[in-house]
């Protein structure tokens, strides 16, 4: 996969025939990418809610604090950031493809525009229920027991995104499938391998994936994180990048891309 990349070729820190996690900058490695290169983008960008509150895991009070990376200084800066990165997108997308983007209310917003401003145009927003949510300790507002998916493809009459209505109808009992997706939070089996804060569940990403996406397609998350995205794209049959700046991720990344594909050999 590294035919992907133009001029000066990306070191991965892990390859397969299939996967690759690149542990760098985001915006510096998707500028080496080669326009129209990828089929599906997945995103899971900093959400910036760590702000010194507190939340609750475990039935204990946690500091929502993830690190500097999801810190936030201001607005202008969190749309500047997002706009940088949809930026680069919207060039390495092919005509057919689409991005997923998933995010709660610190952010969404600021993405929402920053999709149309850099030339997206959005197709469906998702909702995530989660069934069991973590109760609110302050109880001075509802629960907070969604997260939005953004769906979007290029804002061009002639980008005619893939999307497997079919399937999605026939996984939905012969009926079609709505914009509300009801699910747990991340099961602690897939945790095995170890944890990241805004990890996303399996099943999630399966959706995705087999919705707007085909066998062989190559499948980009610029904020991979614990890799969900790159588990289920190996699951489906397609091809994976991933980007992370934080080398205990890439780590983690690694452990499940390897146990996945340990489990497949079983399997077969």
């Amino acid at each position: 996969m590294d035919k992907l990349f133009k001029g000066q070729q990306i070191i991965p820190t892990y390859e397969t025939e299939n996967s690759m996690l690149v542990l760098g900058d985001t915006f510096q490695v998707l500028d080496k990418l080669k326009s129209q290169s990828v089929d599906l983008i997945f995103a899971d960008p900093p959400y910036f809610l760590s702000n010194g509150g507190f939340t609750c895991s475990g039935g204990k009070q946690v500091s929502v604090n993830k690190g500097d990376w999801d810190a936030a200084d201001g607005w202008p800066a969190k749309h500047r950031f997002n706009r940088r990165w949809l930026h680069r997108c919207h060039r390495i997308l092919k005509p057919n493809g689409s991005i997923w983007i998933s995010g709660t209310l610190h952010n969404i917003f600021s993405i929402g525009m920053a999709l149309e401003q850099e030339g997206f145009k959005i197709i469906n927003n998702i909702t995530w229920q989660k069934s069991n949510p973590p109760p609110n300790l302050a109880c001075r507002c509802f629960t907070h027991s969604t997260e939005t998916i953004i769906w979007a493809k290029l804002n061009d009459k002639k980008a005619k995104q893939t999307f497997h209505y079919d399937l999605m109808k026939a996984e939905n009992g012969g009926k079609q499938m709505k914009d509300v997706w009801t699910t747990s939070l991340t099961p602690p089996s897939e945790k095995t391998e170890g944890r990241h804060p805004t990890q996303k569940p399996l099943f999630i990403l399966e959706r995705i994936i087999k919705a707007s996406s085909n066998a062989g397609d190559i499948v980009l998350d610029p904020f991979c994180g614990s890799s969900t995205t790159g588990v289920a794209a190996q699951k489906l049959g397609r091809k994976y990048i991933g980007i992370d700046s934080n080398d205990g991720y890439i780590d983690l990344s690694i452990r499940r891309l390897k146990k996945c594909a340990n489990e497949t050999l079983k399997i077969g």
